[in-house]
């Protein structure tokens, strides 16, 4: 089994879930008491989010590749970064390390092309939903990628920051995001990405009439197959 490095912390709310997520997967294929090896780096997200906030990009990419050097020289074999968002910044980590980085869009784009899917709605930071460095990736495979009109990406981006990221989980919001994917899915999207690590927490399948790809599952389950699979 090889051993995951974890950049978490981003917020912490979601890093719990990627820890969840990979020991029980890991448990379900191995059984007994077998669990993940991994090593969790967790930082302080207020730091980061000054950053994402002043525009300054480079220092946040320093601030997590100093982040992934620690989880190299700890014995991790590979770099799973617990958000979406700072995969902006995943060329200036890597230049860092010198092992590989388990891109969060990849793993999710394997999961839309499975379903034979070529058109999806994404949600997620206003970063995410409206710069190139996450849905240029995803395009790249020959996906369609929707997002909401402008009022609606300031109301999802500040769902994230000022409720998920700070551990609420309110059913008014869950009925708005609701109304956006309705909205997306009227605008030819037959799947809705939960592009950010903490939407997971408020949206599920059951509230969508098309397939949601929960970024934070299917990165971490992708995780557990590359530490499988030696």
């Amino acid at each position: 089994m090889r051993t995951i490095g974890l950049i978490g912390g981003m917020s912490w709310e979601s890093s719990v879930e990627y820890y969840r997520i990979m020991n029980e997967e890991v448990k379900s294929r191995l059984g007994g008491l077998h669990s993940a090896k991994c090593l969790l780096y967790s930082v302080d997200f207020a730091e980061i989010e000054r950053y994402q906030s002043i525009g300054d990009w480079n220092k946040a990419g320093e601030v997590l590749g100093d982040a992934a050097h620690s989880l190299e020289k700890g014995g991790a074999d590979f770099i799973v970064i617990c958000t979406n968002t700072m995969h902006k910044v995943v060329d200036i980590i890597q230049q860092k390390i010198s092992i590989p980085i388990l891109h969060i869009a990849d793993a999710t784009a394997a999961a839309i092309k499975q379903r034979g899917i070529s058109s999806v709605g994404l949600l997620g930071t206003k970063y995410t939903m409206e710069q190139e460095f996450y849905r240029s990736r995803l395009e790249l495979n020959g996906i369609r990628v929707i997002v909401p009109d402008n009022r609606d990406r300031e109301s999802v981006n500040k769902v994230i920051y000022e409720e998920l990221c700070v551990g609420k989980v309110l059913q008014e919001s869950r009925e708005y995001y609701k109304q956006v994917m309705k909205r997306l899915m009227e605008n030819g999207a037959e799947g809705i990405i939960l592009g950010c690590t903490e939407i997971g927490l408020l949206v599920k399948q059951e509230d969508s009439d098309v397939p949601v790809f929960d970024t934070t599952a299917l990165h971490a389950i992708e995780a557990v197959n590359q530490s499988l699979n030696k």
